[in-house]
């Protein structure tokens, strides 16, 4: 099925099969995708709010596993509890999106998890991602500022080129990510676990302040 140039306005595709789907240049207003399976679905070029809106569509506990959202316009939609394995977000504006309880992968074992997800060059700023795991991850190129990371496991992510606040350090997992070209201004060694952690040269100084060195 393919879609191009509709508006969707209060529209419920709760538990609908969209196995497959594409979406180009469609406007969802108001809509709701809560359980719906879009397994392999794409959305290119999508609105799901309208400027100004204070809420946006609804993804709850929805199958999102290998869909693609290319260049929409996500803020403030929910997906909590959704299903987002293997998910591609690139150039998306998901500003103050909540992902609460969403699943990025699967569980193999008590202590194994393996995540799968793509999000890249999206504006994250204000999204929620409290005690989410996004470790493995493709992450590069986001902007952070503002998000609630608290708890979330971003070990082994690959983080570079994004950005964080200085206020944000310490409260997610960043064990073996790569933080190469991120601006780690506030980040204590101390009082942050950075084994494995991937920087750049220039980065050092930065990490080095928090010891009082400063390096010329």
């Amino acid at each position: 099925m393919l879609v191009r140039q509709h508006t969707y306005v209060d529209h419920d595709f709760s538990s609908e099969d969209l196995q497959g789907a594409r979406f180009e240049h469609c406007h969802f207003y108001r809509c709701r995708f809560s359980r719906c399976d879009l397994t392999d679905a794409q959305f290119s070029h999508c609105r799901f709010s309208e400027t100004g809106d204070n809420s946006g569509c609804q993804f709850d506990y929805a199958q999102l596993e290998n869909v693609r959202f290319e260049h929409c316009h996500l803020a403030m939609s929910r997906f909590v509890g959704a299903q987002c394995n293997d998910i591609h977000l690139s150039h998306c504006n998901l500003q103050g999106a909540d992902f609460d309880r969403c699943s990025f992968g699967n569980q193999l074992g008590i202590d194994t998890y393996v995540c799968s997800a793509r999000i890249e060059h999206c504006n994250l700023r204000y999204a929620n991602f409290e005690d989410v795991r996004l470790n493995q991850c493709h992450l590069s190129h986001n902007n952070w500022q503002g998000a609630n990371l608290v708890a979330a496991d971003m070990s082994g992510a690959d983080l570079s080129s994004g950005q964080f606040s200085a206020e944000q350090w310490g409260s997610f997992t960043l064990r073996y990510a790569n933080l190469a070209d991120v601006d780690l201004t506030g980040l204590d060694p101390r009082k942050v676990d950075l084994e494995g952690v991937m920087i750049q040269a220039w980065q050092q100084p930065q990490l080095l302040a928090s010891f009082g060195i400063v390096v010329s």
